[in-house]
């Protein structure tokens, strides 16, 4: 089984060789461990710092693209590796690198296909009262669109089998945290958390500039994953809150009319048809989005078959070169020896 721990990187030189340090190389149920560096457009020494350290694999972004372009790059390439599972860690040296064997344990025994690193916010010291509470409500609202029961959503500390690895598609452009949650629910792997440790912040966070960004950033992931996935629920009720809302003016116009003071009281009457007629529009919307989801579908399935027939073909490659270059070295072997080996 073979192990790759991928780290994206933007200018992360004074903190990479820590991290990567701290990775261990040695872990049960794993033959090999490999480290994948996503360099995304850094402009300091990142990449001549992960050419020292020797990292097995580097893929370079030629400018600077985002944390979940990265991370989905990461992806791609720990496959294209062979990878049976694949860690994501910080740069920064956050998370322990020891508990990456907390990660991978139930996946290598078959329990989970995706593991998130618990990282226990309330007990850190770092996290101010205000982030604290956001991070419960965040990840409140998260457990509930996904369906998936993850005290720390927002965690990027995490592994991903084989399996889950093409199944996923990013498309996000703020962070893959969220997003794989509420996709890994939505289609039914199993995902599970294990508690890890943090280490001391060597730096201010730089996905974003303020809490009210972080705030409207991962709102509007929520919202437009779970809109992908339940767009006629999503629709549904939009549109009866604007039917509920376009209903109390209209019986308050009959409530007049009906007492012969319903001249003065037309307004009513134009407001709330203008909400019911919103709240049906709404409907009729959800129901094209729930028809153009099914089309979303397929394209996913369509997807993941392209990818496992690329990997085979990949595989197929990479098995088959090695046996020619052996053949190459056997016939140099016969030429040299003047004999050709075979009997008659």
């Amino acid at each position: 089984m073979k192990l790759i721990v991928q780290i994206p990187c933007f200018n992360e030189e004074q903190t990479l060789a820590e991290t990567i340090a701290d990775i261990p190389r040695q872990i049960a149920g794993v033959e090999r461990v490999e480290i994948l560096v996503i360099d995304d457009g850094s402009t300091d020494r990142t990449v001549q710092v992960a050419q020292a350290l020797g990292v097995d694999n580097l893929v370079r972004h030629k400018h600077n693209q985002g944390l979940a372009r990265a991370f989905r790059t990461g992806l791609d390439a720990g496959l294209q590796q062979g990878a049976d599972i694949i860690v994501n860690t910080d740069a920064d040296n956050q998370y322990v690198g020891a508990d990456i064997r907390k990660l991978v344990a139930p996946i290598v025994t078959g329990e989970a296909d995706i593991v998130i690193g618990d990282r226990q916010t309330d007990q850190l010291a770092h996290f101010s009262p205000l982030k604290k509470l956001l991070q419960r409500l965040g990840s409140g609202v998260v457990r509930k669109l996904a369906g998936i029961a993850v005290p720390d959503t927002v965690s990027g500390f995490r592994a991903f089998s084989r399996e889950a690895a093409i199944r996923l598609n990013i498309v996000s452009n703020f962070s893959y945290t969220i997003e794989t949650v509420i996709q890994a629910g939505k289609r039914n792997l199993r995902v599970v958390s294990v508690p890890v440790r943090t280490n001391p912040t060597a730096r201010p966070s730089r996905l974003f500039r303020s809490i009210p960004q972080f705030i409207q950033n991962s709102l509007m992931t929520m919202v437009r994953m779970y809109a992908m996935y339940k767009p006629l629920r999503v629709f549904f009720y939009l549109g009866s809150l604007s039917l509920l809302v376009g209903i109390l003016p209209i019986i308050r116009f009959f409530h007049f009319y009906l007492q012969g003071d319903g001249g003065g009281h037309l307004q009513s009457l134009i407001l709330g048809g203008m909400f019911v007629l919103i709240g049906i529009i709404a409907w009729l919307i959800g129901l094209v989005a729930d028809l153009i989801s099914f089309n979303r579908q397929l394209l996913e399935m369509t997807l993941e078959r392209v990818r496992r027939l690329e990997l085979a073909t990949l595989d197929v490659e990479k098995a088959v070169i090695p046996r020619s270059k052996r053949i190459e070295a056997n016939a140099e072997e016969i030429h040299e020896d003047g004999t050709s080996g075979r009997s008659g």
